[in-house]
């Protein structure tokens, strides 16, 4: 047995040994070269990717990509492909084909496109690959990312008590308010530490109310906090997609008249569909009134908070206990980069859990800031780098243009479908997103919902631009998410101009 583990040992030294594997770690002076050479090649590709793509997608088919992965097989030696095999290999099943986000026709998701300063910054986080979860991890991160915690802490206009921590995405940032509002809610009226002991009982009965059209993420978090997805109580919203503040007096009591226990209220600032913004300053008031706790999810329109133009329609989030906000939307971040805010760093005891080998009650009494006492990740990388040189190099003002010009863009939008009358446009946007249907008959004759999901599938298997769909009522609509400012008025026109054209499309063949 001993002599098998000389042969093996003498082997794996061997092939490490070899040329292809000796600089393969960039954790050294002889890996310098190889990484520099490397860099050099993916940046050269992504170039010309860049220079070369004139459309956000080719229009290729599923059936093709698959096939293409399919077909090729994960080699399990030492032996494997150099990086020029690799690269080109890459460029034909990812790179030639994939999503443009930045291209100014892409107008379909909360996809932004991002900035070069942010690039710079991922070069730094994945080459030195330091982890925010303790002080002797990341030393310096840690201190970059606090500092810009206190700078959207400032802009949320909460009190110096409060506290936050950079996640990965708004499903996260949201789970951790409503694990926060769980937690709050047992430890104040159950006097009992839930993350010791569990949930009470009643724990069947809390309730979650947010408007009808709110994330999906509410209730996949619920599920996964054991309160389930029926935990979620849905709140009607007005002729402008915002939550109904006296509808929601009225479901408060109705939860109360059936025996559960409202929790929480979740305001939405920026919906997913309509980029509508709940009453934030009327939902805390009631949320006051009743003892419950309030979650803003500001993943969209959390951008707002540095427009002068638009700030004041996030008024009232200053009066939340808990914000969601996503820097990967409208502060035009790469993925990913989102943030947890919540007005009482004292809540953070919730989620709290000391390892020795981590951040033991001693380090914290000696003040060493080890940022994992207060995530729910362990490992989590230094993404808060991107906003640093984002600040640094455009600057608050700079930044606050692009959501601007966005917002200008959607109103341009709306505009030009109300003076047409093959449109049908059911809100008036808040933000920067569009819902729409292309009508060309009278409604009485057929359905609106085959065309829509026609011209829907037409534009994006075409490739010259991306939109998407989405229901409401269960009737079929078309959607713009606005973000690149880049996109320009003709733009616009001309994309209208290929839903007017494959709606003819659809007419013929129907």
């Amino acid at each position: 047995m001993e002599a098998k583990e000389q042969i093996r040992t003498i082997q794996l030294k061997s092939v490490l040994e070899t040329d292809h594997h000796k600089h393969i770690f960039s954790n050294n002076k002889k890996s310098v070269s190889l990484y520099k050479k490397s860099m050099k090649k993916a940046i050269k590709l992504i170039a010309n990717h860049l220079e070369n793509r004139d459309t956000p997608f080719t229009g290729t088919s599923i059936t093709a990509i698959r096939e293409k992965i399919d077909a090729i097989a994960l080699e399990d030696n030492y032996g494997g492909k150099s990086l020029e095999y690799v690269l080109d290999e890459l460029k034909d099943i990812y790179l030639n084909d994939c999503i443009h986000f930045h291209d100014p026709k892409y107008i379909a998701h909360l996809n932004c496109p991002i900035l070069t300063p942010t690039l710079v910054a991922e070069a730094f986080i994945s080459s030195l690959n330091s982890s925010m979860d303790t002080w002797d991890q990341s030393t310096g991160a840690t201190f970059i990312e606090l500092k810009l915690v206190e700078w959207t802490i400032e802009k949320l206009g909460y009190p110096q008590r409060a506290d936050g921590i950079f996640t990965s995405g708004g499903t996260q940032s949201n789970m951790m308010g409503l694990l926060l509002a769980r937690d709050h809610y047992v430890k104040t009226h159950y006097n009992i530490d839930p993350k010791m002991e569990g949930l009470p009982a009643d724990a069947s009965k809390f309730r979650v109310l947010c408007s009808e059209v709110s994330h999906f993420s509410l209730k996949k978090n619920l599920s996964l906090l054991g309160l389930g997805q029926n935990a979620v109580v849905p709140v009607a919203v007005d002729e402008d997609f915002k939550m109904n503040s006296q509808a929601l007096k009225k479901v408060i009591q109705q939860q109360k008249d059936l025996g559960n226990i409202p929790i929480a209220i979740v305001g939405t600032a920026g919906t997913t569909d309509f980029g509508s913004i709940d009453p934030l300053a009327e939902i805390a008031a009631i949320a006051a009134e009743n003892r419950l706790w309030f979650h803003v999810d500001a993943a969209y329109g959390g951008g707002l908070l540095i427009s002068e133009k638009h700030k004041n329609k996030l008024a009232g989030i200053e009066l939340s206990d808990s914000v969601t906000i996503d820097y990967h939307k409208t502060f035009y971040q790469p993925v990913s980069s989102s943030g947890f805010f919540m007005r009482d760093k004292s809540y953070v005891d919730y989620i709290k859990y000391h390892a020795d080998y981590l951040n033991s009650k001693e380090q914290e009494d000696e003040g060493i800031p080890n940022m994992v006492k207060k995530s729910i990740q362990t490992t989590r990388r230094f993404d808060a780098l991107k906003l640093w040189f984002t600040l640094r190099i455009i600057g608050t003002k700079g930044l606050s243009t692009y959501m601007e010009k966005a917002i200008d863009n959607a109103l341009f939008t709306a505009n030009l479908l109300r003076n047409r009358n093959d449109f049908e446009l059911i809100h008036h946007p808040e933000i920067s997103t569009i819902v729409f249907r292309y009508t060309p008959w009278k409604a009485d004759e057929r359905s609106f919902c085959g065309l829509n999901s026609y011209i829907r599938k037409a534009i994006f298997n075409e490739g010259k631009a991306i939109i998407t769909s989405t229901k409401v009522y269960n009737e079929v609509f078309l959607k713009f998410t606005l973000l690149n400012p880049l996109t320009t008025p003709a733009d616009i026109e001309e994309i209208i101009a290929l839903i007017v054209s494959h709606g003819q499309e659809y007419s013929l063949i129907n």
